[in-house]
């Protein structure tokens, strides 16, 4: 073992490798950075935030080659004693976390069409670490993998039969790694008993999902088969009357393929305002009384309030709603709504906790009384899955989640 061992995390994209290097011993980030513009001669190397460096060759060795050397020049390289990388689809197959094997990357190959745009960078990304750090123990994290405790009446369609054993056909879920690290600090900030306890967790950015956590067990989730289902989002629709797409086809001659591009490119928080799908500059056209602004926020939560109060019938008790993600973190605006729209359940905000910045952390947002605690916990999707490398790896670790 490492005097100093680390733990690389890698998550390719279709479009870019994103990586930290996390300290076993305590799990902090020495290192992280982004290889954007994957396959096109713009592909460049950014590393903490600094300039971004050119990369002359942009597959997705050449550009692990570029973090393997920035790595080198850091003296990180020998450190590196486990590598992590997330994985978008484990279908059914991946309940956990696994060390890679040549068998475990023919099963992720098999689960692969259930996820062709990620899966199989996915798959480079493996293949090229594996090449450049042969000797180095690495771990496949799944996305969807802390969903596969759902019951078959959470997670089956009511469609034919065959649709869902042939084809596999279900609800898989994902953001699955964010809601399980989101959850278990919840565990510790609410003061709750694990194996007695429901939390909704309300991932909130771009992309988003909400998750029912019933005794540390995912039994519920938005998302679907694939990430379009559930909350409206950036871009994406969420949920939406399959009539309502058969008739609009039918009426404007757009093929599957174009409406499925609409539903996952051109909707949502951009859809319906024509503006953006950032919710920041949303926010800004609200406060400037921008009507379809206001509208596209009005809907986003009103979806985000119905979902949660939809997934509390999953707990046999709702102790915490926590919210996390790039918008859940940062919207004091978001939250104030979402938690006002569900007085139902006995909320009640904390205005000026609510208020706190990002940089306060973890922190309770509910006032006292208040039915139901609502809290922020910031997510840590690197840190779960160098947790999960580390426990794999058979790597002292931190007392964290040890």
């Amino acid at each position: 073992m490492n005097e100093f061992p680390v733990v690389l995390v890698i998550n390719c994209g279709s479009s870019s490798i994103k990586f930290s290097v996390l300290d076993v011993a305590t799990c902090d980030v020495l290192m992280a950075g982004i290889a954007d513009g994957m396959n096109t001669e713009n592909a460049f190397l950014s590393i903490n935030g600094d300039k971004p460096i050119h990369l002359a060759h942009s597959n997705y060795e050449d550009a692990l080659k570029a973090i393997a050397f920035e790595l080198e020049k850091r003296d990180l390289t020998d450190s590196v004693a486990l590598i992590g990388h997330r994985i978008a689809h484990g279908g059914e197959l991946f309940t956990q976390s696994v060390i890679i094997t040549d068998e475990i990357i023919d099963n992720i190959r098999r689960v692969s069409p259930l996820a062709p745009l990620h899966n199989y960078a996915n798959l480079s990304g493996i293949d090229a670490a594996r090449h450049l750090f042969p000797a180095v123990r690495q771990v496949a994290v799944f996305d969807t993998s802390f969903h596969q405790t759902l019951a078959p009446e959470a997670y089956l369609y009511g469609l034919p039969w065959e649709y869902f054993s042939s084809l596999g056909v279900r609800r898989y879920g994902f953001h699955g790694t964010s809601h399980r690290y989101v959850s278990r600090r919840a565990y510790e900030l609410l003061d709750l008993d694990e194996k007695n306890s429901g939390l909704i967790v309300a991932h909130l950015g771009n992309g988003a999902s909400i998750c029912a956590v019933r005794n540390g067990q995912s039994v519920d989730t938005s998302m679907g088969m694939t990430p379009l289902e559930g909350l409206m989002m950036g871009t994406r629709s969420g949920d939406v009357d399959f009539g309502a797409m058969a008739w609009i086809a039918k009426e404007t001659g757009q093929t599957l393929s174009d409406l499925e591009r609409v539903v996952n490119k051109e909707s949502g928080l951009l859809g319906i305002s024509g503006l953006s799908s950032d919710l920041r500059v949303l926010e800004k056209a609200w406060h400037e009384g921008h009507e379809r602004a206001r509208l596209a926020i009005k809907t986003f939560v009103h979806r985000i309030a119905r979902h949660i109060a939809g997934h509390a019938a999953s707990l046999h008790r709702l102790d915490g709603i926590i919210f996390t993600g790039g918008i859940g973190e940062n919207s004091v605006l978001i939250r104030q709504l979402v938690i006002e729209h569900l007085g139902v359940l006995g909320l009640t905000l904390d205005v000026e906790m609510n208020k706190q910045p990002n940089s306060h952390g973890e922190s309770i947002i509910s006032a006292n009384p208040s039915q139901v605690i609502c809290a922020v916990i910031p997510t840590n999707e690197e840190k779960m899955i160098a947790l999960d490398a580390i426990h794999l790896g058979n790597v002292k670790a931190p007392v964290e989640f040890a």
